[in-house]
């Protein structure tokens, strides 16, 4: 072996002990470095595992809590007045009060009326009418006693309790009570109520100085006709001094916000309310009004909430807070005898319309009612009492129509003289002329009917908010505050309903040849306005009223049928044996080629006239120089 292959082998040796030195050292590196990953991963697993286990825990213990809440929350403490508490866990119990009038319910849960049933009265199936059912109405009591209490979550004991009053209270761990004291009064619809707080000076902070008060109720349907029913069913809310309540509803569903004091406010069903009032006033209201569907299955009307606001004052030993309810009936005399202004929520027409309606229709009515029990007959002599009271002023309207049927062929003739547009005017001077040679005043007929139309509107307003006529029946009619139905179709067809009430028939049919004779008399037969206006009268009245009153009171329709029938009645007496034809022809002759003296009336007519073609003219000439 040289020296040159022993160098070789040498430095091949060194070579591999070097390399194999160099890779145990980084084997020893890279054993540590995966013996620290190891170790990092089983401290991340233990870790992992031990969240996952606290977890575990905590899921059970949850689920265990959950599983026994029922049992915790009877335990557990909601008020932080242990007098509170109490109440709060406590049975309900239900008190009645009853008189001459009504039957009132009150439950110990809130300390507020449960229900009222007015004994006079039935809903037109025949059950008990009630004002509002048990568990239909709320009230609640809201105020800051250290923390806020809602007394309709509160269980009252009864502290006292007589035929007439009932007191209950709510009493405070820190001293003091609520206290609700309702009393009634025989031959009366109304409850006085008197909201108390007694030794509470020390609970109620001395900065609190309203309390917050929530009254809502379902009324349920009472009458035969929904659309009427609702029509007529409102909220209504008085402000003091104001000549009527304003009100919401009227078969909509409505909201209102009022700042303003309110005396009282109502909620009226059509012959029914619920009256609220607060002798001291509510400082603002929120309103509401909601109506429920004809075909709601619990058959319901409508629900009403009233959430007010009224004044506090704090720091004394007692504060007495009082309020009156009237659960009743809308008499208009039984209303009236509180002084309050509640009669003012019946529906008796404007300023003149309501004065006829409360001084002459009501006091008619019910000095008849003294003497008569048949409703019907009783419509029938106010009627005649009411046409001959107006005879005198509507003897000149039917006789002057007489007059105009007279002296129709001299109208006609006239027609035939002036057949051109461009001679109206002529032919109006004429007709004056006629007029006037013939006694006859063309404005003759106006004033019965202004008259007369102030009166048709009070019978409008009058019959269906009569509380007087509801379930009273006549002939067909079982309900004369209601519609009457001859046929029922089981299905609502548009605009007509789902019955055909034959009384608005029959004033359908009178009132057609009421116009049938009116117009009879009438110039002007080939003149296509008058004709137009002929036909308004004759078919398109008579159709539009049947529509609007197969729905109506069916007391309301049959006026209308007995005033068209007197109407005809004594036209046809007027025109036989009043006014006799033959006279007005000779007093034509012997004014015929005479100059009658014109009234200060038709100088204004013909003045005006004058202008009106001077105009014309002018129109004319200027239309032609264009």
């Amino acid at each position: 072996m040289d020296k040159n292959t022993l160098i070789g082998i040498v430095l091949m040796g060194l070579l591999l002990f070097g390399f194999t030195f160099y890779q145990n050292k980084q084997y020893q590196k890279q054993a540590a470095y995966q013996a620290q990953l190891d170790s990092i991963a089983a401290v991340e697993k233990f870790r992992a595992d031990s969240i996952a286990a606290v977890e575990a825990a905590a899921l059970q213990q949850a689920q265990e809590l959950n599983g026994t809440v029922a049992e915790l929350s009877e335990s557990q403490s909601v008020y932080k007045d242990s007098l509170l508490e109490a109440a709060h866990n406590a049975e309900a119990q239900v008190i009645t009060l009853s008189n001459d009038k009504f039957e009132v319910a009150f439950t110990t849960k809130g300390a507020q009326p449960y229900s009222a049933r007015l004994k006079d009265y039935k809903t037109y199936s025949g059950e008990d009418l009630y004002l509002f059912k048990p568990e239909n109405s709320q009230l609640a009591v809201q105020v800051y006693a250290g923390e806020m209490v809602n007394t309709s979550e509160f269980n009252f004991s009864v502290a006292e309790k007589t035929d007439t009053s009932v007191v209950m209270r709510l009493p405070f761990a820190g001293g003091g009570y609520i206290e609700q004291r309702y009393s009634i009064h025989e031959g009366e619809y109304m409850v006085d109520n008197a909201l108390s707080f007694v030794g509470m000076e020390n609970v109620i902070p001395k900065n609190v100085f309203s309390l917050d008060i929530d009254y809502s109720m379902t009324i349920p349907r009472m009458e035969k006709g929904y659309k009427n029913e609702s029509q007529y069913s409102k909220l209504n809310y008085y402000f003091s001094g104001e000549k009527k309540p304003s009100d919401l509803g009227r078969s909509r569903s409505s909201s209102k916000r009022v700042d303003n004091k309110i005396a009282w406010f109502a909620f009226q069903q059509q012959f029914f309310s619920a009256i609220f009032r607060a002798p001291k006033e509510y400082a603002s209201a929120d309103f509401d009004i909601k109506f429920f569907p004809e075909d709601d299955e619990s058959h319901n009307l409508m629900t009403c909430q009233a959430k007010v606001r009224t004044d506090f004052q704090p720091g004394q030993h007692e504060t007495v807070v009082p309020f009156q309810f009237y659960f009743g009936p809308n008499h208009y005399k039984t209303l009236k005898s509180y002084d309050q202004k509640f009669e003012r929520m019946i529906p008796l027409g404007g300023n003149v319309v309501g004065i006829f309606t409360k001084y002459v229709i009501i006091p008619t009515f019910d000095f008849l009612r003294k003497f008569i029990s048949n409703f019907g007959i009783i419509i029938l002599i106010m009627t005649i009492l009411i046409k001959l009271v107006v005879l005198p002023f509507a003897y000149k309207s039917y006789s002057s129509s007489a007059k105009m049927q007279a002296i129709k062929p001299e109208i006609d003739k006239l027609n035939a003289k002036y057949p051109k547009q461009e001679d109206a005017m002529k032919k109006q001077q004429a007709q004056m002329d006629l007029y006037k040679r013939a006694g006859i005043s063309p404005m003759g007929g106006c004033l019965p009917m202004l008259l007369q139309f102030p009166i048709l509107w009070a019978m409008f307003r009058f019959f269906p908010a009569s509380i007087e006529l509801r379930q009273q029946p006549f002939l067909w009619a079982e309900d004369l505050s209601a519609y009457d139905s001859i046929i029922n179709f089981g299905t609502r067809i548009p605009l007509l309903g789902d019955h055909i009430s034959l009384f608005a028939l029959l004033m359908a049919v009178s009132m057609f040849f009421y116009s049938k004779l009116t117009t009879a008399s009438q110039p002007g037969s080939d003149d296509p306005q008058m004709a137009s206006m002929r036909f308004m009268s004759v078919w398109m009245m008579p159709i539009m009223m049947y529509f609007i009153c197969n729905s109506l009171s069916s007391g309301l329709s049959y006026y209308y049928l007995l005033s068209n029938l007197i109407t005809m009645l004594e036209t046809w007496i007027i025109k036989k044996w009043f006014v006799h034809p033959e006279e007005i022809q000779a007093r034509l002759k012997a004014t015929e080629g005479k100059k009658a003296p014109k009234s200060k009336w038709q100088q204004r007519l013909e003045e005006a006239q004058k202008m009106q073609a001077q105009m014309q003219k002018e129109q004319a000439k200027k239309n032609g120089k264009r």
